[in-house]
């Protein structure tokens, strides 16, 4: 599958990179691709710069956020949720239209200093928001409640742990979890329509908590029926 992963930070580079490995044509997206490919400091968390991460992966191709969705058969929003507008808007709603959207960003405000809130919640979600912004899209929820390393690795904690999709197409969703099983995702559970991004943006608060208590994001949540 041609797949775009729009967002060079360390979700876009985990999934670009799984997703690669898997056989899967990949085009990472980004504002200004020489600019992404000249910047040689660490990010704001220390990790390495983008240049780094693909020197080691040389068969990802990186281009424009428009040049990157034009090609694609399906979309992943990799990007921060305060830009998710605006990088979709950049990816253009035509070059989106009828693709499955994957979204797995989160609204957080980091305004007030860490940790951070959520700025929209409870009668909206940044899902909702993306899907009413391109109608066109077939967006899908997903991955946004567990950090980079285990959506792509969920095996890595030792037992299975649980994923949702939130969406209002039924076969994009399921296009969307093949791709999750392919990782390794074993226990999907599908919420229902879009709307109930709500539910797992909302979950955040409490992932930061317990990253606090813990000392570690290596952990996820498990449903336990």
């Amino acid at each position: 599958m041609n797949i775009a992963v729009l967002g060079t930070g360390m979700v876009g580079q985990a999934i670009a990179g799984r997703l690669h490995g898997l056989g899967h044509s990949v085009v990472v997206g980004t504002r200004d691709p020489q600019a992404t490919l000249a910047r040689t400091e660490a990010d704001q968390m220390g990790n390495p710069p983008f240049s780094a991460w693909h020197s080691a992966h040389p068969g990802v191709v990186l281009a424009s956020f428009a040049d990157a969705a034009v090609g694609a058969d399906l979309v992943v929003n990799a990007s921060s949720g305060a830009a998710t507008l605006d990088v979709l808007g950049l990816a253009g709603a035509d070059n989106l239209a009828g693709k499955v959207l994957v979204d797995i960003a989160n609204p957080l405000d980091f305004s007030a200093g860490f940790p951070p809130t959520l700025f929209v919640k409870d009668t909206d979600s940044l899902g909702e928001q993306v899907q009413r912004a391109f109608p066109r899209a077939k967006v899908v929820k997903v991955l946004n409640t567990l950090n980079a390393s285990l959506m792509v690795e969920p095996k890595s904690l030792g037992e299975s742990s649980t994923v949702f999709v939130s969406g209002e197409d039924p076969a994009a969703k399921a296009i969307v979890v093949e791709i999750l099983e392919s990782f390794g995702h074993d226990d999907v559970i599908d919420l229902g329509g879009i709307e109930t991004a709500r539910g797992t943006e909302m979950l955040l608060p409490i992932w930061l908590r317990l990253m606090g208590a813990l000392g570690t994001a290596q952990f996820n949540f498990k449903v336990v029926r």
